[in-house]
């Protein structure tokens, strides 16, 4: 499995069977050099979303127009794609899985929220938000935690997935800082891998892992990344 991280929380996750994008934010992302958009397209099988807000939804729209990708999202974000001109498109909700080629994908908590304004002013609610479970055949599950701050129920993620690979958001202000993110994968995880995320890109949240590291007592699962790098896992 090869994953890539495009900076904020905007992965490509790659196996024999699926090309998966998780939160193309990629235009308006300062970290994302547009060189990489090929690559990051290249073979794309899948999109799947956390939630609604436009640094996760990005460039889901255009992307899915131009790869005929289907794009994985909750039935209330699904709903809105859909009137965007998004044609393949599979629905769920916190709890519910899904079976797609080479993987399967259930929806998490996560505690954040999730709503996108128009062009008029209008906001829309667009579900709750989620972290997402991958289980792959023949290869390490992955858990995007998505937008999101520590909470006990990780325990039962953890009872019921069991996930290998982690993906946290440490950035503070608008999801859980480096020292609770720390915590949550301390106290709640045994994953083999942790790539931190959410962090970096704009001046309001951290803009490096630092404190993460430390809180994590600098262990060898983690796995700092720069934007456009990329693990084989």
């Amino acid at each position: 499995m090869k994953i890539t991280w495009y900076g904020h929380s905007a992965f490509r996750v790659e196996t024999e069977k699926a090309r998966i994008l998780i939160d193309p934010f990629f235009t308006g992302n300062p970290t994302f050099k547009e060189e990489w958009r090929a690559g990051a397209m290249e073979g794309l099988t899948h999109i799947a979303l956390t939630h609604g807000h436009g640094d996760h939804i990005g460039d889901t729209v255009s992307l899915a127009s131009q790869t005929g990708a289907t794009v994985i999202a909750n039935a209330d974000l699904c709903d809105w794609l859909g009137r965007q001109g998004v044609e393949n498109l599979d629905m769920g909700n916190t709890g519910g899985t899904v079976h797609h080629d080479g993987f399967a994908m259930t929806w998490v908590q996560a505690f954040h929220s999730s709503a996108k304004m128009d062009d008029n002013g209008v906001v829309h609610s667009l579900g709750m938000p989620n972290g997402l479970v991958f289980h792959f055949e023949g290869e390490k599950s992955v858990y995007h935690m998505g937008d999101t701050d520590i909470f006990g129920d990780m325990a039962l993620i953890e009872e019921l997935h069991a996930p290998s690979i982690g993906i946290v958001p440490i950035g503070d202000r608008f999801t859980m800082g480096g020292a609770v993110a720390a915590l949550a994968c301390k106290r709640f995880f045994n994953f083999d891998t942790i790539i931190p995320c959410h962090f970096g890109t704009f001046p309001l949240i951290d803009q490096s892992a630092d404190t993460f590291e430390a809180a994590m007592d600098n262990a060898k699962a983690v796995n700092v990344c720069k934007p456009g790098d990329s693990l084989t896992v």
